[in-house]
């Protein structure tokens, strides 16, 4: 019987470790600052404009409590690729998210995230982003850094990422996964007493924009 109740316990004890772990504790963390002036550089430039869409991208998150973690996306989106001579340090990346998209993997969830105790989407129904600068950078495994202006719940940061860029004759990918801190963006609710938000939530961005021949 000890026995049984010793296995029990430390059973308990790892679903209980496995249940806290934070998604964004072991990804590289984008830096904050004040939003920074946007150019037109790249369409004045005349660069080719590739079209991002849910057909060829996700916008994906992961967020966590106490308890457990959650997966989320944003199905709905739209966003250009302002490329120049093939090189992403003259391009400008845009995207601006339909925040009524939202969905989680738990339908409550999903409904609670878009209240005002999270995105508020009806008072705030767009999130958007625009870079600023991307410079080459292989820090956390990547090619380059992405700095660009977040627009998120009324609140507009410039945040800096590392990603992972490839540009060829067909397409043109972006793939990115980093952590932000909600509090940066004015997402304070705390959730139950015994099941805490955390603060930090990963983004995950997978562009793979197709270039006309």
């Amino acid at each position: 019987m000890r026995r049984y109740l010793l296995v029990t316990s430390l059973t308990c004890f790892a679903l209980l470790i496995c249940g806290c772990a934070n998604p964004a504790a072991n990804k590289p963390k984008a830096s904050v600052g004040n939003a920074a002036p946007e150019s037109n550089a790249a369409k004045s430039a005349g660069g080719e404009t590739l079209t991002i869409a849910p057909d060829n991208s996700k916008v994906e998150f992961v967020a966590a409590k106490v308890t457990r973690s959650h997966n989320g996306s944003f199905k709905q989106f739209s966003g250009t690729i302002d490329l120049v001579s093939s090189d992403p340090r003259q391009s400008v990346v845009s995207i601006s998210i339909d925040t009524t998209s939202v969905v989680t993997d738990e339908d409550q969830l999903t409904g609670h995230l878009k209240t005002p105790d999270f995105f508020d989407v009806a008072k705030f129904p767009k999130a958007t982003f625009v870079s600023t600068k991307i410079e080459p950078d292989t820090a956390n495994g990547a090619t380059h850094s992405v700095t660009g202006n977040f627009d998120l719940h009324g609140v507009k940061k410039s945040i800096s990422f590392p990603a992972t860029i490839q540009v060829t004759p067909t397409s043109v990918s972006v793939n990115a996964e980093f952590a932000i801190n909600r509090q940066d963006f004015k997402l304070t609710y705390p959730g139950k007493a015994d099941d805490l938000i955390k603060d930090g939530v990963v983004i995950k961005l997978t562009l793979n924009v197709p270039r006309k021949p």
